[in-house]
């Protein structure tokens, strides 16, 4: 999706920062359909707009971002969640993961890592702040261990996958981007891109967070 075509929300409560985010990306080619200062307002303006990507800061008036984010993406599974926090908190980064967001960046970032971070959400790959990846897939390795996950990956009647896609949603397991994939693979970008969507519409999965979860499920980031 090319940047120009892409349409961002741009949530927070303190309007320099908001205005700055905004103005930033806006420079970049995106196209700011709408930005809000409460959870409430972000709602109301996420569903009337429809972004392709909510830039979301946490700490918001009226609604937790948190809460923001599971209302809206569970409503639209197109809608990718980028959090944008000055909070590192492991507690806050799981908990924004589990609601539904694809991504989270601190507030720290340089203006080129969120304008990347914004492209790569948009193309439905997670990005995170260096050293909260491996934050994220811990718990994921953790909430596959228990005996109701697993058994509900090796329920009767899962899609078959082809070898080809069975790699990629390995190497999606490990962490790796898709420009990582695809040099390790010797294929396009494009090409895994289409193998990640084949595999979400196979297993009936929404995003690349939620496969992720269902490889670490399946034991695939240890092959």
């Amino acid at each position: 999706m090319a940047d120009d075509s892409v349409k961002v929300m741009v949530v927070d409560d303190h309007p320099m920062w908001r205005d700055a985010v905004a103005r930033d990306l806006a420079e970049a080619g995106y196209e700011i359909v709408a930005t809000a200062g409460d959870g409430h307002e972000a709602v109301r303006r996420a569903r009337a707009t429809t972004p392709h990507v909510l830039v979301l800061d946490l700490n918001l008036p009226t609604l937790p971002g948190v809460q923001v984010c599971k209302e809206l993406v569970g409503g639209d599974a197109q809608l990718r969640v980028l959090v944008l926090s000055a909070s590192g908190e492991h507690q806050d980064v799981l908990e924004a993961v589990k609601s539904g967001a694809t991504g989270y960046l601190l507030k720290s970032a340089a203006r080129e890592e969120l304008i990347d971070a914004v492209r790569r959400t948009a193309a439905g790959e997670p990005v995170f702040t260096p050293g909260l990846a491996g934050l994220v897939l811990g718990e994921y390795r953790r909430l596959a261990a228990t005996p109701d996950t697993r058994a509900a990956s090796e329920a009767p009647g899962v899609p078959r996958l082809t070898e080809r896609e069975t790699e990629v949603l390995r190497l999606v397991a490990k962490g790796l981007s898709y420009r990582q994939i695809a040099e390790r693979l010797v294929i396009s970008h494009r090409t895994v891109q289409n193998h990640v969507q084949n595999t979400l519409g196979k297993l009936q999965l929404h995003n690349r967070v939620e496969l992720v979860r269902y490889a670490i499920q399946r034991g695939l980031d240890d092959v």
